[in-house]
């Protein structure tokens, strides 16, 4: 799962791909090669998505809404997600610009950060893809924790003030 990085002068990297909620959790990732169209990484990650745990009715099965940026604007990406039944808002290449979606794409760019922001994840020293893609959903798990505990605190706290 490494190919020769566009950006770093040919040398092997591996690109994570990421969903996260509109909180910054993340809900599926993936890895692929560094040099692999981002176009590619849509449909497992969509399918990845675990159901969607409510107070009230049954599981939903999908996200109310899906942001993109221009990198997922295809034909046949859009038909595939209007087959699914999923709302789509994506960038349209040449068409809208990249700073309206920014508004709502800034939250993976921050999580995507917080995974950098492992030291094991900032460079890749494993071999295997498996090892790799373990330690990126071990940094997924604590990025997920810290942001449903800090949550948890904020809401106790705001019952002990009222």
């Amino acid at each position: 799962m490494t190919g020769p990085d566009p950006t770093d002068r040919g040398k092997p990297g591996s690109k994570i791909h990421l969903i996260t909620d509109r909180n910054g959790v993340p809900l599926s990732l993936d890895i692929s090669g560094a040099n692999t169209h981002d176009s590619l990484g849509l449909q497992p990650l969509v399918r990845g998505i675990p159901p969607i745990r409510s107070r009230r009715g049954p599981r939903r099965r999908r996200p109310a809404k899906l942001h993109a940026d221009k990198g997922y604007d295809y034909n046949h990406l859009r038909k595939w997600l209007r087959e699914r039944r999923n709302r789509h808002r994506t960038a349209r290449k040449g068409i809208e610009s990249s700073k309206r979606l920014g508004r709502h794409r800034w939250v993976v760019e921050r999580t995507v950060s917080w995974l950098a922001g492992c030291r094991r994840l900032h460079r890749r020293y494993e071999r295997k893809a498996e090892h790799f893609l373990a330690f990126v959903g071990i940094a997924a798990a604590l990025i997920s924790y810290r942001r449903l505990a800090g949550q948890h605190s904020r809401l106790s706290a705001n019952r002990r003030a009222e």
